[in-house]
This record gives C-alpha cells, sequence and structure tokens, in this order.
C-alpha cells in the first residue's frame, strides 16, 4: 500500500451522538452502560483494552489485555508481575487504558494508579480458569526470551504433567490482579467531518467533573 492509498482511506462516522446533557455525573455509569452496548451489539473481544506503562527509561509501551472485573473502585486484569508490564508497574504505578470498539465508533480512553488486587481475589480468579489455561500460566516465562515455540511446548508438557493428577492448581506467586483506580475518563464518540464528540472527567478534590474536548 503506498501512501496515497492511506490518503484516502476515510470513514465518515455518523452512528451516534455524545452530549453533555444526556451523559451521567459520574463515568462510571457512562463506561458501564458503553460496555454493556458493546457486549450486546456482539461485536468482537468488547473486553480487549490497551495497556500502556511506563518503564524506567521513560520510553511507554503498550499491549492488548483484558478487562476481567470493573466496579467503580477500578477496572481489572490479571497477568504475570514478573512481566515487562509487571515490571514497569512496579517501579512507575501509573498506567493508561485504551477501549476502542470500532462497530460503534467509540472510544474510552483511562488514566490513573495501579495497585495489585488482594491475594484471595487473584486466587478465586485464578481458580475459575480452565486446566489448560492454568497451566499456561505455569509453564511461560512471559516477556522472558526464549529459543523457540519448542521450547514453550516442552515446558508446557513438563507443567501438564507436573498437574495430571491435580483437580486443582495453586496460583503462581508471580501471576495475578491489577486493578486501575481511574482519576480520568475521556469519551470519544465518532462524528461526521471529524469533528467528534468528546467527553472527559477529572477527578478533584473527591468529585467528578466533566468537561467537553475539542475534536
Amino acid at each position: 500500500m503506498n501512501r496515497d492509498q492511506l490518503h484516502h482511506i476515510r470513514t465518515d462516522y455518523a452512528r451516534a451522538t455524545l452530549d453533555e446533557s444526556h451523559a451521567p455525573a459520574l463515568p462510571t455509569d457512562l463506561f458501564q452502560r458503553w460496555l454493556n452496548e458493546a457486549i450486546t451489539a456482539k461485536i468482537d473481544e468488547p473486553n480487549a483494552m490497551t495497556l500502556a506503562t511506563v518503564g524506567s527509561n521513560l520510553r511507554p509501551s503498550v499491549r492488548t489485555v483484558l478487562i476481567k472485573e470493573f466496579s467503580p473502585a477500578g477496572i481489572i486484569w490479571y497477568t504475570h508481575y514478573s512481566s515487562r508490564k509487571g515490571q514497569q508497574l512496579a517501579g512507575n504505578p501509573f498506567a493508561a487504558l485504551q477501549f476502542h470498539w470500532v462497530q460503534l465508533e467509540r472510544t474510552v480512553r483511562i488514566e490513573g494508579r495501579v495497585e495489585k488486587v488482594d491475594a484471595a481475589q487473584s486466587d478465586a480468579y485464578f481458580a475459575s480458569r480452565p486446566k489448560l489455561s492454568q497451566v499456561g500460566a505455569w509453564a511461560s516465562p512471559q516477556s522472558q526470551v526464549i529459543a523457540g515455540r519448542a521450547e514453550l511446548d516442552a515446558r508446557v508438557a513438563a507443567q501438564e504433567a507436573r498437574f495430571a493428577q491435580a483437580d486443582e492448581l495453586p496460583r503462581p506467586e508471580t501471576w495475578g490482579g491489577y486493578r486501575l483506580v481511574p482519576d480520568y475518563w475521556e469519551f470519544w464518540q465518532g462524528r461526521p467531518s471529524r469533528l467528534h464528540d468528546r467527553l472527559c472527567y477529572r477527578l478533584e478534590n473527591n468529585a467528578w467533573h466533566m468537561q467537553r474536548l475539542a475534536p
């Protein structure tokens, strides 16, 4: 694909609007509404979100993770604490998330401080996973360099043999949940001619303040 082809890829958004007069006072209420609508619309991976963290070298890195729990307290996902993102969060416990529901012409951005969920909560979620997913958590040294797929397959086989007779697998100590506690939300609704609707909520003095942003 050449530059001219890229220049002419355009979509004019016109599915919906986002207006202050109809937006709830709490960003969590709007997020819950939009998430429910994404799930109801049966779009692909409505629970997928981009997670951005910053390492000690001040270079950001992003990857896709899956939201597993949501409440007014924050957004939770699960991963390896020893992974690259885990190491970056250990040094800088602030992150940003983004949901992009293409078919609904919507984006949600969230920023805030990240904390580990307690061990009991991580244990409960780990116990709910399929056994092969539990084995994978034990087998994968996430983000570390490995020699090839054969090494990963061998590690999985070794853990399958180790836990072959186990009905319940314990959670690895290096695996568990993180919660992003938001202090900033931004909701984006696509509109015609790139004149999109953008509403942000900022947490100031323990109260949420909504503002419209220029597209």
